[in-house]
C-alpha cells in the first residue's frame, strides 16, 4: 500500500495537525502540518526521546531554551537530542511547513 506525504495536506488550520504514519519497537513516525502555527508562549517541548525532523516543504524556526535559533527550509533536516528544550518560533502559512519527524529510542 502506498501513500504520498503531501495527499490531502490540509491548509487554514486552527492548530498544527499531527499524524502519525508508523510506529513500532519504540520509533514513531509523523507528518506535522503547520499553517503559520508557533508554539504558545512560554511553551517549550521538552522530550524523553531524540526526535529527527525534516522539513518537507515551507520554511520554519525552531528555537531552543539556550536562545539558539534554526531557520529551516525545504529539505533542511536535523536531530534534537533527548531533552533539549524547543519551540517551533514561527511556520509559514503559504505554502503550509510541512514536517516528517521520527522519534526513537536514545
Amino acid at each position: 500500500m502506498t501513500a504520498n506525504l503531501f495527499a490531502a495536506v490540509p491548509t487554514g488550520l486552527p492548530e498544527e495537525e499531527t499524524l502519525e504514519l508508523a510506529a513500532g519497537a519504540g520509533v514513531r513516525i509523523e507528518r506535522i502540518v503547520s499553517c503559520g502555527h508557533a508554539s504558545p508562549p512560554g511553551f517549550w517541548y521538552d522530550q524523553d526521546r531524540p526526535e529527527w525532523v525534516a522539513l518537507l516543504q515551507g520554511d520554519a524556526t525552531l528555537e531552543f531554551a539556550d536562545l539558539r535559533r534554526v531557520r529551516l527550509r525545504a529539505g533542511d533536516h536535523l536531530t534534537i537530542p533527548a531533552h533539549a528544550r524547543h519551540r517551533v518560533a514561527c511556520a509559514s502559512s503559504d505554502p503550509p511547513a510541512v514536517w516528517l519527524a521520527v522519534h526513537y529510542p536514545g
